[in-house]
């Protein structure tokens, strides 16, 4: 394991000086808090299903990949089919996100989605995330802030790092399939300036037949002053890690023995990537107004091999790369009056935003072992999007308030093809603009079941497609005539809900919405990329659970049903599901921390049956199941934990396609044709179980 970022000078400025650290108790994650819990919302809220996750709330939840933090996000599931240097698969209200598309992810300001991307719209990468770190989560559903603005389809999170920690720490994990986890993290004052810095080196094999080899080094430091409300962050990061990935595979593979459940069809599959970034905070907030204001900077590269067909095309393989070079720079600032009661109460926001993607080279190639042997397609993408804002939210009486929004997007665009024998028709320059009204009412609060609140709310936003699809006179596979997608597809939602406290200690909501979006994005899985599809209309319903039945516990419970189906049918099978939609997925989880000794968290999770494909003929296997932590404090500055994941060592699968592939034998034995259809699957992870040692300073 590379251990660059890991050198004696970043330790001695993370560790140097604990003494200055404020003091508190162990440097826990539930004991560097922002809040002593979930937030009540009542009274704060536009509607159900927007919220606020703590770093208490957060603690003592076994965590498999750093992107199952955003599954605090009530009906929120985060899978993989690749290997974990790749970005997650991601499922919300009956979308399959794929690996982020419309859901809109920040950290500390920064987008954390990738528009034009070589692997599919809106990548979402959050392997670079440090739970440790993490003070906050606020999330939003639907498309009813004036805030949110691409990809926020279903919704958006919000993601903020911790400005102290309570007292300097390092963490060593250990576990099963050459696991191995440091992370060393420090906070200290230097004036009126807190800074914090905190380097993870990790590697993992994972239970594979085909080792993963992942390498990760992870590196933050921030300098801030005041509170997010009133001071300034300065925050540095960087990220890089390589891996060797096994995909998922022909299920008929496993079933007649020409490989293992954990077994690969290909021995190069994998890739390598980096995150580096700069991003700056400044907020001030009075009696009558708030200004805040954001910059950032991102260099982001990732060069992706994977051979999803296996061996369709000759006993060298279909493995691809896919490559992206970029940098992202941008920012947003707003100001918000507070007019007082003669106003009644009411706040006006203005603000603006700005995005621009610089890159340099994004490239489809065919290779085998790694080695490219031609370019599909290789092009260059200059892509700007600016958005201005407003919203206003009035308190009509005690019992009805309002928020009304409004927001206009442009992106504009021009991609350059720079190389593949197809591909050099292509480009161009697009634009597209879109004007999205928001609207939210409220009702309440109201002496019913405790203090009780009722939502309704209405909006419209907007995905953006790849600028390479909006451009496109080509397939740059084959050179057939192709129709260029638009740059900006609608997305129209509705809801309406309950927000409550039926008995002390017991927070509820309730969400019913639906949701109408002009072309679908849907995961291909025998070619490994997102393509649009037709228009679709979607339904659900949300209960989400919150109690604290006794003091030091917690306890969450959500259950979501969606129902999702492309408008018009598919002309091959006459069917209407979308693929890989979930239609029911539940969470249970409780933690237990009152201070003393034992703490710990058990966390079951629920994934209902999904179509694979649009007739609805072929479906996946409906599992849960479960992860615990337990630990042990041994003195005031030394813990141990020990996390089982998947507890019960489930036999299912974290994600199913349905699509065409071959195996060798089968291309060998001259049976494969154009491909094979079947079902294609990623198994779940074996049961797995790690050991996590805590000393602090």
């Amino acid at each position: 394991m590379k251990h660059a970022l890991l050198c004696p000078t970043a330790l001695a400025i993370l560790l140097t000086n604990p003494g200055s650290a404020q003091s508190g108790g162990l440097p826990t994650l539930q004991e560097v808090t922002v809040s002593s819990g979930s937030q009540d919302l009542t009274g704060i809220a536009d509607s159900a299903s927007e919220g606020t996750i703590t770093a208490r709330q957060l603690a003592n939840r076994p965590l498999l990949r750093p992107a199952e933090v955003l599954e605090t996000v009530p009906g929120m599931i985060v899978t993989q089919h690749s290997g974990d240097g790749k970005a997650n698969q991601y499922f919300l209200r009956g979308f399959n996100l794929d690996h982020g598309s419309d859901f809109s992810t920040q950290l500390m300001g920064m987008p954390v989605n990738m528009l034009s991307h070589a692997h599919g719209q809106g990548y979402m990468d959050l392997n670079f995330l440090i739970p440790e770190l993490v003070g906050s989560v606020k999330y939003r559903k639907g498309v009813y802030a004036a805030e949110d603005g691409d990809l926020a389809v279903t919704g958006s999170g919000r993601i903020d790092y911790l400005r102290q920690l309570d007292k300097s720490f390092v963490d060593l994990g250990l576990g099963q399939h050459n696991y191995r986890r440091l992370v060393a993290a420090g906070s200290q004052r230097i004036g009126e300036f807190n800074l914090l810095g905190a380097v993870e080196v990790a590697g993992n094999d994972g239970p594979w037949d085909q080792p993963e080899k992942l390498d990760k080094n992870n590196l933050v430091l921030r300098l801030s002053s005041g509170s997010a409300n009133n001071g300034f962050a300065l925050t540095g990061m960087a990220y890089q890690a390589e891996w060797t990935a096994t995909e998922h595979v022909p299920e008929r593979a496993i079933a007649n023995g020409e490989i293992g459940r954990y077994g690969a069809l290909s021995a190069s599959d994998g890739g390598k990537t980096h995150r580096y970034s700069l991003s700056g905070d400044w907020a001030k907030t009075t009696e009558a107004s708030t200004s805040k204001a954001n910059l950032y900077v991102i260099d982001y590269a990732l060069n992706l091999y994977s051979a999803p067909s296996g061996f369709i095309n000759g006993p060298q393989g279909d493995q691809h790369e896919q490559a992206d070079q970029r940098t992202v720079w941008g920012g947003q600032g707003s100001h918000s009056w507070f007019l007082g009661p003669e106003w009644k109460d009411t706040e006006l926001l203005a603000g603006v935003q700005l995005r621009h993607d610089r890159i340099g080279k994004l490239g489809l190639y065919t290779t085998e072992g790694r080695q490219r042997t031609g370019t599909v397609r290789e092009d260059r993408i200059e892509e700007t999007a600016i958005a201005a804002l407003f919203e206003a939210r009035t308190q009509w009486m005690t019992w009805l308030r309002s928020s009304f929004g409004l927001r206009h997007d442009r992106i504009s665009a021009t991609a350059n093809a720079l190389g593949g024998q197809f591909n050099l028709g292509n480009g161009g320059d697009v634009s597209a603009g879109q004007t999205s009204p928001k609207v939210a009412i409220t009702l309440g609060p109201f002496d019913l079941l405790g203090k009780t609140e009722f939502y309704a709310n209405w909006g419209q936003g907007f995905h953006s497609n790849d600028v390479r699809g909006a451009t496109a006179v080509s397939n740059p596979q084959d050179g057939s005539a192709a129709t260029a997608v638009p740059l900006i597809v609608k997305a129209k939602g509705s809801e309406i809900g309950l927000r409550t406290n039926p008995l002390p200690g017991w927070r509820s909501s309730l969400a019913l919405w639906q949701m109408e979006l002009a072309s679908e994005l849907v995961f291909i899985g025998d070619e490994g990329i997102t393509e649009p599809k037709g228009a679709s209309r979607r339904q659900g319903v949300e209960w989400s659970n919150y109690i604290t039945p006794a003091d030091g516990w917690i306890v969450d419970a959500d259950l979501a049903w969606s129902r999702a189906r492309f408008t018009e049918a598919n002309p091959a099978n006459g069917g209407r599901y979308v693929p890989n939609a979930i239609p029911i997925t539940a969470s249970l989880g409780i933690t237990a921390d009152s201070g003393g000794a034992w703490f710990g968290g058990l966390r079951l999770r629920y994934l209902g049956s999904y179509a694979l494909e649009e007739s609805g003929r072929q479906k996946s296997m409906a599992f849960w199941m479960a992860n615990l932590k337990a630990g042990y404090r041994i003195n005031p500055t030394l813990q141990v934990s020990l996390d089982i994941l998947n507890l019960f060592d489930r036999k299912a699968n974290d994600i199913e396609y349905w699509g065409g592939a071959c195996t060798r034998s089968e291309m060998l034995g001259g049976t494969c044709g154009g491909g094979i259809d079947g079902r294609l699957l990623h198994p779940l992870e074996p049961r797995t179980v790690r050991l996590g040692l805590r000393a602090s300073f």
